[in-house]
């Protein structure tokens, strides 16, 4: 059954300009690049709602004006209506139920990093711990071990350490022979910063400035020991360049993608 995390929000950061994948992102945000006709942050989202999250609070940044245009048209594109043209009157035909969401739209800045956008939306998270993360990456972890997790170690800060499959395979020499040929799927680089964050409002009074969240911020709770790791060896997938996307469509038009866990 979902956790009670009716006063949990979830923060997503929506606002960088996603650089290394220019041909999608020249003409929308990157959260909106999609993967089976959705947006990936739709994807994001489904996988807290399944866990019970309702509330969202996105930074907006680059093209930030486009977000908010995908959430004002998300109810209505999903009725069936008809237009009367010559008064302008709409008179639904079919209702369909949309999502139990509520979405909070911030502007944060065009240029505003990330550190910065958080402490922007500071104001709106004194309440308790929050979740957040980013919006360009899937992950099918369990959101309730993972706030469970954060509560048990009393950390300030969690986040979920992943470790990506590497980019290219790896060879294992015998003298001049290949002994053993690795396929890419099969070996790891090291533990990363894969986000899905649990984040405590005392965290961002670390923040003194328009700074990376990873950089001083998360060093200095780190060497103070306030920083927990999530080790989670299951799928994790950004999406930062034209060989992510594809690959994640191709998980898509499988039928069952990791990462749809709704």
């Amino acid at each position: 059954m979902p956790i009670p995390v009716d006063n949990i929000p979830v923060v997503i950061l929506c606002g960088g300009m996603g650089t290394r994948l220019a041909e999608q992102t020249e003409i929308r945000p990157k959260p909106l690049v999609e993967i089976g006709d959705r947006p990936i942050l739709w994807h994001i989202m489904k996988h807290y709602s399944r866990y019970g999250f309702q509330e969202f609070i996105l930074a907006l940044g680059y093209k930030g004006e486009m977000i908010k245009r995908y959430f004002l048209d998300f109810y209505t594109l999903g009725q069936d209506f008809t237009v009367n043209l010559e008064h302008g009157r709409v008179h639904t035909i079919r209702e369909n139920h949309g999502e139990k969401w509520t979405v909070h739209l911030i502007d944060t800045g065009l240029n505003t990093q990330t550190g910065g956008r958080l402490k922007r939306l500071a104001g709106m998270l004194r309440k308790g711990a929050f979740m957040m993360t980013y919006g360009d990456g899937v992950c099918d972890i369990n959101l309730e071990k993972l706030l469970a997790f954060h509560t048990a170690e009393k950390a300030l800060v969690t986040l979920t350490a992943v470790r990506p499959p590497a980019r290219f395979g790896a060879l294992e020499f015998d003298g001049a022979r290949v002994r053993h040929f690795k396929e890419k799927s099969k070996i790891h680089e090291g533990w990363i910063n894969g986000g899905f964050f649990v984040i405590e409002p005392e965290a961002l009074g670390y923040i003194e400035s328009d700074v990376m969240w990873e950089h001083a911020p998360m060093e200095t709770l780190a060497g103070q020991g306030r920083v927990c790791g999530y080790p989670y060896e299951g799928f994790w997938q950004c999406m930062d360049t034209t060989r992510d996307l594809n690959y994640l469509e191709s998980l898509w038009q499988t039928g069952s993608p990791p990462w749809k866990t709704w």
